[in-house]
């Protein structure tokens, strides 16, 4: 068995580099760049990350596209194979890799054992791809003419993810890619981009060739190199929006097939009817989980008529007993954010939210890691009466500061999450089945809950959402993940018997 290395513990010497894997090994940069990675906890520089330049990006895109051949023309019975190898060691390596998220994301262990959990789900419907690259055949479509249909894989593809989920999104990516045959290059975030090496490490334990399977390091360069380069057929992309919007136009214009997921403002509506204790349990958890740098995350509750009120109250007792703290407090159940500057924006979102009208209902500043501590930390926050002009509205927050809308009846909550430019999620909390229904009917977002606050889809349906929260046609992962690893191919076939051809120069028709 080959041996894959331990994760580098948070107290890693500065001088630790992080490399790339190029053609199934790791490859030190050669461009002379790179940038830190911060142990967001402590604040501590834990190593450096190369930054490829555009000739690396080149070196791993002929490294995946030598490989592909010979990937593509494996058996689906052994591609399956390598799959299920690959689905059983990142089982068995659950807690290495949340070591990597706690020391370099600086999630709690509990949430980055769940991202592996959830990303670890998309390994397991990739193993289905027996049953999922099935065409259709239809006999005798003409007189001794059949017509089928199969999918074929693209060759090189890639995927740019973003440092919130730096185990889970490249999985929903380089799983079905590899399965459907394609040879897959990842650039991760340069924030948190360990885990990626530790798993390319764990595919070459599982037996996947040299080359089908890459990882690159860097910034701009990276991309643009990326993007622009002939030889990718691909690019999937989660991030913010006016970076996917970047992404999907350059991959476009350069003849590329693109999903690009964007940011989000995912609302909760909460009706009159609701629980109360449900909906501020819920509210609190996905508000804050993840210090709320989730794209999924509870970032707005649009409270309903004279819920509001009491709804409030239950969100802020339940405040004070949220654990702030690192990763190796085994009772912190919110971690920092991922870097000094984007905690400060996300506080600065405290200071002009009531200069412009909010109520500051807790203040996370005042939490003693935000004053006092060295690392990233920024207490939860809540804000009340917040309005659509509000900058802390109008923007992705990102951060552990959940806000209340207060909204007199149902079609204006309706109103409200519709007139937002973004459509990621969108929750609904209660007791009213008609209403759920009608809700469900009534809104333009990609992904709806119905007392669920994160209604991220299970792996075998697909995720994305809808407006400026996704650019490109097909959503990522599950079924239209395939679908867009792959393109159809029809193929009309005769086998006459002798004599019987004749020169006919007719439109063919079926008859």
């Amino acid at each position: 068995m080959t041996q894959v290395a331990e994760p580098t513990t948070a107290t890693s010497t500065p001088t630790a580099r992080v490399q790339h894997w190029i053609g199934g090994k790791r490859v030190a940069g050669a461009s002379g760049r790179s940038g830190p990675v911060y142990n967001p906890a402590t604040g501590d520089i834990a190593r450096e990350v190369d930054f490829a330049s555009v000739e690396e990006v080149n070196d791993a895109v002929q490294a995946a596209k030598a490989a592909f051949p010979a990937w593509r023309a494996t058996s689906i019975s052994k591609r399956t194979e390598i799959l299920f190898r690959m689905r059983d060691l990142v089982d068995q390596h659950r807690a290495e890799i949340a070591a990597y998220l706690t020391a370099e994301h600086g999630k709690v262990p509990a949430d980055a054992l769940g991202e592996v959990a959830r990303g670890l789900e998309n390994l397991e419907f990739a193993t289905g791809i027996p049953h999922l690259l099935k065409g259709g055949f239809s006999e005798q479509v003409s007189t001794g003419v059949d017509v089928y249909q199969i999918r074929q894989p693209l060759g090189v593809v890639a995927g740019i993810t973003p440092f919130n989920f730096p185990a889970m999104v490249p999985m929903w990516m380089f799983a079905n890619a590899i399965a459907c045959g394609n040879a897959f290059i990842l650039k991760p975030s340069e924030k948190d981009p360990s885990a990626s090496v530790y798993v390319a490490e764990l595919w070459r334990e599982a037996g996947l060739p040299d080359g089908v399977f890459n990882v690159l390091h860097g910034d701009k360069v990276a991309v643009d190199a990326i993007l622009g380069h002939p030889d990718i057929a691909a690019v999937s992309f989660v991030g913010s929006t006016p970076v996917a919007r970047y992404i999907y136009e350059h991959a476009t214009a350069a003849g590329k097939r693109c999903q690009a997921l964007g940011g989000a403002k995912n609302h909760m509506v909460v009706l009159p009817d609701a629980d109360i204790g449900m909906a501020a349990d819920a509210a609190v958890s996905a508000a804050y989980g993840s210090a709320g740098e989730r794209c999924m995350a509870i970032s707005v509750v649009a409270a309903v008529g004279d819920v509001a009120d009491p709804l409030i109250e239950a969100i802020k007792e339940r405040l004070p007993k949220v654990r702030v703290g690192p990763g190796s407090d085994p009772r912190a159940e919110m971690g920092p954010l991922i870097t000094r500057e984007h905690r400060d924006k996300v506080a600065s979102y405290l200071e002009s939210g009531p200069q412009q009208g909010a109520e500051l209902v807790v203040d996370g500043r005042e939490h003693p890691l935000y004053r006092d501590g060295k690392g990233f930390f920024l207490g939860v926050s809540l804000l009340d009466r917040v309005t659509p002009e509000m900058d802390c509205y109008r923007n992705e927050v990102f951060g552990p500061v959940l806000e209340i809308v207060r909204v007199p009846d149902y079609p204006e909550a309706v109103q409200l999450v519709n007139d937002n430019p973004y459509g990621n999620g969108v929750a609904i909390f209660t007791r009213d089945g008609g209403a759920a229904r009608q809700f469900q009917f009534d809104v333009n977002v990609g992904m709806v809950g119905v007392n669920v606050p994160i209604p991220v889809p299970v792996a075998y349906y697909s995720f994305g959402g809808w407006k400026s929260s996704l650019f490109g046609d097909l959503h990522m992962y599950g079924p239209e993940g395939i679908q867009f690893y792959t393109r159809g191919k029809v193929v009309t076939s005769r086998w006459p018997d002798p004599g019987t051809s004749k020169v006919d120069l007719g439109f063919p028709h079926t008859r």
